[in-house]
Parts: C-alpha cells; structure tokens; sequence
C-alpha cells in the first residue's frame, strides 16, 4: 500500500509489486497479490467490487487513483 500511495497513478505489474515489497524474485503464485489487493479494498473501499480508490488496469496492474 505505502508503494502505491508514494506513487498515485503509476501501474504496477504483480511482479512489480512482489519484487519491492519481498526485495527479490518471487518463486510462488503471482495471483498472491491479487489476494492482498481484494483484502485491501474490502477494507478502504465502500463498495469491493465497484473500487474508487485502488483500480485495476487490466492485463497491465495495479494503481492508485490520482487526485
């Protein structure tokens, strides 16, 4: 969370993400971030599944809104 609000608007990819956060090359299950995304917006967001806040950009990854 602290990378994405450092950095509204920027796109990071699963890998993006697993390489800052655990500092290396990740061996297991990119959908791991998916799992901790889901988790986050069920806790900042009103409503889940419609997400104001942490958006997805399909096929690409994960953002910030900016502004």
């Amino acid at each position: 969370m602290e990378l994405l609000l450092r950095n509204p608007g920027r796109v990071y990819s699963r890998e993006n993400l697993l390489n800052v956060v655990w500092g290396y090359e990740y061996a297991g299950d990119y959908r791991t971030v998916d799992v901790h995304v889901r988790r986050l917006r069920e806790k900042l967001e009103l409503d889940p599944a419609n997400p104001e806040y942490i958006l997805t950009k399909w096929g690409v990854g994960y953002y910030l809104k900016h502004g």
